[in-house]
């Protein structure tokens, strides 16, 4: 079996460095799909092409948050089982997830195909917007059972330690999108003219070829968290692991549904500004999605290492972690939004071509909101920390108070006096009360108390040990390309 990485020894600034790099990278290569998808879709469709992917996405991000919360929550049962150096409940916990949320995921394909006519209704989208957003969002509900799956395995392979696997497949699946994007698009060679459409059918069979791809990797390379021979009795959920994973993985479900929630009330204001105004919005958060990304990146790092050191009962390493995760994030953060504020036209130009109406109103929001994600990368940090030991509670109300008393209030109630920049002013509002509110937490919060986040039957179960055991003989009579350990109720 490939040896796992161990988060709970050593130096922490080189580990949450080398840990963070190739989430970083993965990072940037998903929010490189968008942004290729948006250049291509942008120059040969037109404006109202881009903000149908725009509204698009903006669906498929709310019907899918909640179930990005389990995976959330299953990444800190996982960090914490392998940070007691207990493979097989990390094992027994994914088994779980894909049991689980395989089904849930075809569902909800099945029903975002079926509603997508309505869900553009309720944003309010522009009626020459409405077709092509129908057509795109329609052909990417097809693709919700992989990015869903592929998303979780990514999560929990972070939450062992392995950060270079989730990347190595998401640069295959941003290679694939963006070799077939103009083919299908425009209908190049033997492929047909798909318009918008292609764009979204890209994105689709990426994920699938993705997905199946990681799968043989994560066999063939014999990784930690790999279910084999008896094993694969894991895949039927556990009720135990489940309902832990709902009462954790719930609230933070909720905290992206209240984001996206925002966003959506948002998109419904910056729609009645017109097509314009939501072409440059749409640009304009793809620019966002690279300056946030080290936070991101960072915020994911300090999770996966928190997590393993609580549950090796090294306290004072995460706050160490904590501390040099917030500098580097503003560090990190601080250098992209200088750079995106020198550039900010030519950035603009990329996605919305240079003759362009919308290049101006994107170059003003941005100029007006970027350094919002100053304290936003702060918040990140702070929020990842808590999570790792289980406290999901309050960082959903610190952000149900920001995003809807604080940034909906701001933007709806200073359009009198504001106009439009009342929308782009309320960003960086919410972000500074986000912050505000963490750094309480994070200080005077209970979060520490926390001890329910331990896989339930981990210690006990002798089922779990059994299936452990078989697994090990099955996995020793079969040749790997790797050098194998037998699997073991405790293992290194």
């Amino acid at each position: 079996m490939q040896k796992r990485a161990n988060l709970t020894t050593g130096p922490i600034g080189p580990a949450l460095i080398a840990f963070t790099l190739p989430t970083l990278a993965s990072s940037i290569l998903q929010s490189a799909n968008g942004s290729i998808d948006t250049i291509w879709v942008g120059r040969l469709l037109g404006e109202d092409a881009v903000a149908a992917t725009t509204n698009g996405n903006l669906v498929v991000f709310l019907l899918t948050a909640f179930v990005f919360g389990f995976g959330m929550a299953s990444t800190i049962l996982i960090g914490q089982s392998m940070g007691r150096n207990d493979v097989v409940a990390a094992r027994r916990v994914v088994g779980t997830v894909i049991g689980t949320f395989l089904p849930v995921s075809t569902l909800l394909a099945i029903a975002g195909w079926f509603l997508s006519p309505a869900l553009l209704g309720v944003l309010e989208t522009p009626p020459t917007v409405v077709p092509l957003a129908q057509q795109f969002l329609q052909i990417i509900f097809l693709a919700l059972p992989a990015i869903l799956i592929i998303t979780m395995l990514m999560m929990a392979l972070r939450g062992a330690g392995d950060a270079i696997t989730p990347l190595i497949f998401m640069g295959v699946a941003v290679a694939i999108c963006a070799a077939l994007n103009p083919f299908l698009i425009l209908g190049l060679g033997p492929f047909p003219r798909l318009g918008i459409g292609g764009s979204a059918l890209s994105l689709t069979l990426a994920n699938y070829i993705s997905l199946a791809a990681m799968l043989a990797y994560i066999y063939w390379r014999d990784l930690p968290l790999r279910l084999r021979g008896a094993e694969l009795a894991f895949l039927k959920p556990d009720v135990s692991i489940l309902r832990l994973m709902v009462v954790k993985g719930f609230p933070m479900g909720l905290q992206m549904i209240v984001i996206s929630g925002s966003l959506l009330a948002m998109m419904s204001l910056v729609n009645r500004q017109g097509v314009d105004t939501t072409a440059a919005f749409g640009a304009t958060q793809q620019l966002w999605t690279y300056v946030q990304m080290p936070a991101m990146a960072i915020g994911a790092a300090v999770s996966a290492m928190a997590a393993q050191n609580i549950g090796a009962g090294k306290w004072d390493r995460v706050d160490a972690i904590t501390r040099h995760g917030i500098l580097y994030n503003l560090v990190l953060t601080g250098v992209l939004i200088g750079l995106l504020l020198l550039a900010d036209r030519a950035a603009m130009m990329v996605f919305l071509g240079g003759e362009s109406d919308a290049v101006a109103i994107g170059q003003h929001i941005t100029r007006l909101a970027s350094w919002g994600f100053l304290p936003f990368a702060v918040t990140m940090v702070l929020f990842a920390t808590v999570r790792a030991n289980g406290q999901v509670f309050w960082p959903l109300i610190i952000l149900f108070i920001s995003m809807f008393p604080v940034r909906l209030g701001f933007a709806y109630g200073l359009q009198g006096m504001l106009g439009a920049d009342a929308i782009w002013w309320s960003f960086p509002a919410g972000m500074v009360v986000t912050m505000l509110l963490a750094i309480v937490l994070y200080r005077f919060g209970n979060w520490r108390n926390e001890r329910d986040m331990r896989v339930p039957g981990d210690d006990d179960t002798a089922e779990a040990s059994a299936l452990a055991a078989t697994a090990s003989a099955e996995t020793a009579a079969a040749p790997a390309p790797t050098a194998a350990t037998p699997a073991r109720r405790r293992e290194e």
